[in-house]
C-alpha cells in the first residue's frame, strides 16, 4: 500500500511538473535565440581592445562553433546562415600564421558545416593547413617564452583552438595521422601545464610560480574554461574504442570536481578560480564553458550524481541573469591571459559562443 502511494505521488509530480519544465525549456530557447541574434546583428561592432579583427580571428572561431551547434540543436536558422555567410566571403580560409593554434580555430565550424553540406570548399583549406603542420612540425621547446614558442601549444587556450580540428579531420577522412598528432601535442601541453593536485590548467608556464593575493596558485577561469570545453568536444569526437579516449575522459572527470568546487552560490565563476575575493564579479566566458561542459557530462552519463546537474542548472540561471533585454551578454572578460575584472557592459564574441554551447546542452538536460 505504501509503495503504491509513493508511486502515485511520484507519477502526479511528474505530470504536474511537465508543463513547468516545458515552459522553462521554451524560455531557455528564447533567451539563447535572443543572444545569438544580438551577436549576429552586432558582429564587428564590439572589440575588447577597440581594434578591428578578421573573420578568421580565434575569438570569432569560438563564436562560430557556438552558432553552428546552437543552430543545429534549436533549428534557429539565422545561426548557420550567419556562419555560412562569413565562410563564403573569406573563402573558408584559415588565419595567416601557419603554426599558431589560434589561426586554425575557425576550422572547427567549417568542418562541421562540411559534414552537413558536403561542400569540399569548406574542407580544403583546413585540410591543407593541418597537412602542412604535420608534414613539417615545429621543433621549438614547448614554452610560451621560447623562441617561436607560440608555434606549439604552449598556452592552455590552444587546447581549445586546435585539437578539435585535428580530431574531427580523422573522423572525416579516416586518416589517423591527425589524431596521432593531436594526441602527442595535447599530452605534451598537459604534462607542462596541468596541475594534478588542483586538477586545473595554468594559462602558461609563466604562471606556475605566481600566486594570487590570498596566496593561492593562479588559475585563470577562462583558460580553464577553454580546456574543459575542449575535453567535452574531444570526447564527442574521439571514438570510445580509441586507446586515448580514457585519457581524455579521466581528465574531464578530474576537472569537473574542481570546476564545481569553484562555482559561487549564485552559479557563476569568477576571473580567478582560487581567489574569487580578488575578483568578486562574474566572468561569463568561463561560466559559459563550464556550464556547457557540466551539462554535456550529465547528458552523456559521464558525470553522475545530483551535484553536477545542480551546478549546471545554477550556472545557466546565472548566465541568463546577465543577458540584457536586447540579448547582449555582459560580464565577459576582454581578451587577455590572466584574471582581470569585468563589468556588465563588457561583452565579447567568444562569450556568446560559450553561452550558445551551454544552451545546446541545457535544453537537452
Amino acid at each position: 500500500m505504501y509503495k503504491r502511494l509513493i508511486t502515485s505521488l511520484l507519477l502526479w509530480a511528474a505530470i504536474l511538473g511537465a508543463p513547468a519544465a516545458a515552459e522553462a525549456g521554451k524560455r531557455d530557447r528564447q533567451i539563447a535565440n535572443r543572444v545569438a541574434q544580438w551577436q549576429i546583428d552586432n558582429f564587428g561592432n564590439y572589440f575588447s581592445k577597440g581594434l578591428p579583427r578578421s573573420d578568421q580571428h580565434w575569438a570569432n572561431g569560438a563564436l562560430y562553433r557556438g552558432m553552428v551547434v546552437w543552430g543545429e540543436t534549436s533549428g534557429y536558422k539565422p545561426c548557420e546562415e550567419f556562419v555560412l555567410t562569413v565562410g563564403r566571403r573569406n573563402g573558408w580560409r584559415m588565419g595567416r600564421r601557419q603554426y599558431h593554434a589560434d589561426d586554425i580555430c575557425v576550422g572547427q565550424a567549417y568542418l562541421m558545416l562540411y559534414q552537413r553540406h558536403g561542400d569540399t570548399a569548406m574542407l580544403r583549406p583546413v585540410l591543407q593547413r593541418a597537412d602542412s603542420v604535420i608534414a613539417f612540425p615545429a621543433k621549438t621547446r614547448l614554452h610560451i617564452k621560447a623562441r617561436d614558442g607560440s608555434k606549439r601549444w604552449s598556452w592552455c587556450d590552444a587546447l581549445f583552438m586546435a585539437p578539435p580540428v585535428y580530431a574531427l579531420l580523422t573522423r572525416i577522412t579516416g586518416d589517423q595521422k591527425y589524431l596521432q598528432f593531436m594526441n602527442s601535442e595535447f599530452y605534451a601541453a598537459t604534462a607542462a601545464l596541468y596541475d594534478p593536485a588542483e586538477r586545473l590548467y595554468y594559462r602558461d608556464a609563466r604562471y606556475i610560480p605566481k600566486r594570487e593575493k590570498n596566496g593561492k596558485k593562479v588559475f585563470w577561469s577562462r583558460g580553464n574554461g577553454w580546456c574543459y570545453a575542449a575535453l567535452a568536444i574531444l570526447l564527442d569526437t574521439v571514438p570510445e574504442s580509441d586507446p586515448t579516449y580514457d585519457y581524455y575522459r579521466r581528465l574531464f572527470v578530474e576537472m569537473s570536481a574542481s570546476v564545481v568546487a569553484c562555482q559561487d552560490r549564485s552559479g557563476s565563476w569568477h576571473p580567478s578560480m582560487l581567489d574569487p575575493e580578488a575578483y568578486p564579479m562574474p566572468e561569463n566566458s568561463a561560466s559559459g564553458f563550464f556550464t556547457y561542459g557540466l551539462a554535456w557530462g550529465v547528458n552523456r552519463g559521464l558525470l553522475t550524481g545530483s551535484v553536477y546537474r545542480k551546478a549546471a542548472r545554477r550556472g545557466w540561471k546565472a548566465l541568463c541573469s546577465h543577458v540584457d533585454s536586447d540579448g547582449r551578454l555582459g560580464y565577459v572578460q576582454p581578451i587577455g591571459g590572466s584574471p582581470a575584472s569585468t563589468t556588465r557592459e563588457m561583452t565579447e564574441v567568444y562569450g556568446v559562443g560559450a553561452f550558445l554551447l551551454a544552451a545546446s546542452e541545457i535544453v537537452n538536460m
